[in-house]
Parts: structure tokens; sequence; C-alpha cells
């Protein structure tokens, strides 16, 4: 049974930052796309962060600079770094991981990014 369990969101002023990470079992992990995707209600969820099982990572334009994706095999965890938060950035941050096809995904968790 596969189960991704985040952690680390929160209520943080703009300009601040925050460290979401997820923690994977029952795969896998080193072989699986991981990454992290956010939606705001009324919206189509978007990829934010993914790394490949080789370590090529790929940022949404709008986070490039401000937030870092990492993974360790190891631990099987990824986790995102978000530094600068923007009210924008204020969504539900989901973690993913992807192989042939197959999607798995974590419960979510609210980021709120507000003065």
């Amino acid at each position: 049974q596969v189960q991704l369990v985040e952690s680390g969101g929160g209520l943080v002023q703009p300009g601040g930052s925050l460290r979401l990470s997820c923690a994977a079992s029952g795969i896998p992990f080193s072989i699986y796309t991981v990454g992290w995707y956010r939606q705001v209600p009324g919206k189509q969820r978007e990829a934010v962060a993914t790394i490949t099982s080789g370590g090529t990572s790929n940022y949404v334009d709008s986070v490039k600079g401000r937030f870092s994706i990492s993974r360790d095999n190891a631990k099987k965890m990824v986790s995102l770094q978000m530094n600068s938060l923007k009210p924008e950035d204020t969504a539900v941050y989901y973690c993913n991981v992807r192989r042939a096809g197959k999607d798995y995904w974590g419960q979510g968790t609210q980021v709120t990014v507000s003065s």
C-alpha cells in the first residue's frame, strides 16, 4: 500500500519561508519521479516542482529562484524549500510520485501566505 504523508504547511507572512516534507512508503521510491503540486479552489492543480529519479529538477516559472526541491532516496523523502513567499503561493500543496503512468498523491497540506 502506497502512502505519502506531507508535513510542514502553515501560515506565514509575505517574504517568509516554509519547508514542506513528504515521506513515502510502499514503493521503490528511488525510481520514481517525485514532485509537489498545488491547487486553489476553482483552479486546476498545477505542478510546482518535480525531480526525476536521476535528479533533474523542473519548476513552474512563478517559483523559479524562490523554491527548491530535493529528494533523499535513502529516507524515501522529498522536500520543498519555499523562500520569499508571496500571497499568490497560497494553496493546498500535494506530494506526488509518478512512474509509467501511475500517480500517487498525498493528502495535501495548506500553505497560507498572509499578513
